[in-house]
């Protein structure tokens, strides 16, 4: 079925918009994508606001001249091109499509049904090489709770630390840790 020029300025408006709200594009090819292969995409992308779009090369092409004023090159692409949009946290859709991709690629007789071609991150074109670089990295949330991970852990010892103090304070029958203390010294000292 031919698509119509009404059609076609339709979707044209709907990349331009999209492309807009992205922090982030991400183009991947595919080739022998089950339907249902595409619905488990979707469905987890939008676990994490990201979208994922179909569209002639030539349209995403002039799309994205129009929202970013970026020039890319995806003609000479192999495959269909897919375009993510990660409109929350720039690598968020990332984690999702990596993990999918290994998924769809890893299962016997399946090699290269998904692969990274470009992306456009903040606001550069990236080769394909630093796309599975980028693709690699993890969310904003993951660095988050990592980063919360490893700030607890020394005040986690403190409070360990703390009560171990006031167990041996109250074992010895002391009021104040600085009796123990003291009582520590005398020891040492004979």
């Amino acid at each position: 079925m031919a698509v119509t020029k009404q059609q076609k300025s339709e979707i044209f408006n709907e990349l331009v918009s999209k492309f807009k709200e992205a922090q982030s594009i991400w183009f991947t090819s595919t080739n022998k994508m089950t339907v249902e292969e595409f619905s488990e995409l979707r469905k987890s992308l939008r676990e994490v606001n990201a979208t994922y779009t179909l569209a002639k090369k030539t349209i995403m092409v002039k799309a994205i001249k129009e929202a970013l004023n970026i020039d890319v090159e995806i003609a000479n692409l192999e495959g269909q091109i897919w375009a993510i949009c990660s409109n929350t946290d720039a690598v968020s859709g990332l984690g999702k499509v990596n993990s999918f991709m290994k998924e769809v690629n890893g299962k016997k007789n399946d090699l290269g049904k998904m692969a990274w071609s470009i992306s456009i991150f903040e606001w550069e074109v990236k080769s394909k090489e630093e796309t599975k670089v980028l693709a690699s990295m993890p969310s904003r949330e993951t660095l988050l709770s990592r980063l919360v991970g490893s700030m607890k852990s020394p005040i986690s010892k403190l409070a360990r630390f703390v009560d171990a103090a006031a167990k041996e304070v109250e074992a010895q029958w002391k009021t104040k840790v600085g009796e123990l203390v003291a009582k520590k010294e005398e020891a040492s000292a004979e």
